[in-house]
């Protein structure tokens, strides 16, 4: 394999987690917008902070992504 076919492979492994994390991140808080106010305390927290870690996870992703596809032009 080239390593043009070595990139383009990571970068679409890790565009299917991103999109994994999306929804993950999107349920979640469709969870927590629809639970808030019945769900007990430690699940709402819970909630809260699986939420913003996977926020998180999903701008590093990106960013990560976005470094390979730069390292494409440098090719």
């Amino acid at each position: 394999m080239s390593e043009l076919d070595v990139i383009k492979s990571q970068i679409t492994y890790l565009q299917v987690w991103l999109g994994i994390m999306v929804v993950t991140d999107i349920s979640l808080f469709g969870w927590l917008v629809t639970n808030a106010g019945v769900a007990p305390l430690r699940l709402v927290l819970g909630c809260s902070v699986a939420a913003i870690a996977i926020t998180a996870g999903i701008f590093f992703l990106h960013r990560r992504i976005e470094r390979h596809i730069t390292s494409l032009r440098e090719l």
